[in-house]
């Protein structure tokens, strides 16, 4: 008896190698993606709080067993019990209770490939997909993803793609919107347009130059008032890592450099050098509130060669006007240097 039968929904609390969900027949949803998108993302939120979830836990945790919640169709949810947040096992708890099917993935701390290839192989059985299934299929994804690639370098080089535009392709490129026939082609449509732009061999001169950091903004507004304050996101940290930016044929070497689930030492590694290549200005370091990951900000600030500013959000929302005064602040200390 097969226990995903094709067409079959698969949530997702963060990245995980999508190449066997897609294999199987199934189709990943990256559940962050449909709490953020969504018209009134809030929604979500307050229903977990009616459930019981306390104010004080992650808004990103919350908004996801909301849309557990109001989708009866995820039929299971992939659940990152290591390499993501702690209270993603509450959030696996919590859903297994009511009656979900919950499955567990472990990214290995330390990056040992033998625990991370075990762990794929578990992934595989528990999808009863092959090595050789997923092989064609990383393929095939690993094709829009070198797009991708492209997409990202018109980011920094010229001025034809948005920090905000950048964001929302790379963002999506954890589940691909469950169709990557028709991620692929509105991805194509995006950049034959963007090629053709009389901005495409325009440096974004007069622009302050900034990097994104951390996770994806749960501020509905920021690339806008960044845009209005004439700044250009020319590199939006863990969403590019979303496109897996060091695809390769081996499966689990890409996922062991994907810098994501691992320390953050890593992280800075590849932040240093878009910072270098990109002739980033200043770094824009997102926090969740209630977030383990707002202590890794103490190592950020030491280890960054340019001026950091560390902003956080709690719940869907457009930006307060206390952040709004940093934030432009910021933006001024960083044009008058």
């Amino acid at each position: 008896m097969v226990r995903f039968p094709p067409g079959t929904k698969i949530g997702l609390t963060t990245s995980v190698p999508i190449e066997i969900i897609f294999a199987a027949g199934c189709i990943p949803v990256d559940l962050n993606n449909v709490f953020i998108c969504a018209e009134q993302p809030e929604q979500y939120v307050i229903a977990a709080e009616e459930a019981g979830y306390p104010n004080n836990v992650c808004g990103w945790i919350k908004g996801m067993y909301g849309v557990c919640l109001s989708r009866p169709d995820i039929h299971a949810v992939v659940s990152v019990v290591r390499g993501d947040c702690s209270n993603a096992v509450a959030l696996m708890e919590t859903l297994n209770y009511l009656g979900r099917e919950v499955i567990p993935f472990a990214y290995p701390y330390d990056r040992d490939r033998i625990s991370l290839e075990r762990e794929m192989h578990k992934f595989m059985d528990i999808f009863q997909t092959s090595p050789d299934q997923v092989r064609a299929v990383q393929q095939r994804l690993n094709r829009i993803r070198r797009k991708l690639e492209q997409l990202d370098e018109l980011t920094w080089q010229t001025t034809c793609v948005t920090g905000k535009e950048n964001h929302e392709f790379m963002v999506n490129s954890s589940d691909f919107r469950g169709n990557p026939d028709l991620f692929e082609a509105e991805l194509d449509a995006f950049l034959e347009e963007r090629r053709h732009s009389r901005d495409h061999d325009r440096a974004a001169t007069g622009l302050t130059r900034l990097g994104y950091i951390g996770v994806p903004p749960i501020i509905t507004d920021l690339y806008d008032i960044l845009a209005q304050r004439q700044c250009a996101v020319v590199f939006n940290e863990v969403q590019r890592q979303f496109s897996m930016p060091s695809a390769r044929d081996d499966l689990v070497e890409q996922y062991l450099n994907f810098t994501y689930p691992y320390d953050i030492f890593g992280r800075i590694a590849d932040i240093r050098q878009a910072i270098q290549t990109r002739h980033i200005q200043g770094i824009i370091h997102y926090v969740q509130s209630f977030c383990f990951r707002q202590i890794e900000d103490i190592i950020v600030r030491q280890e960054l060669d340019v001026p950091v500013l560390t902003l956080e959000g709690e719940r869907p929302a457009r930006m307060d006007a206390r952040t709004r005064i940093r934030l432009e602040t910021f933006i001024e200390m960083l044009k008058s240097r």
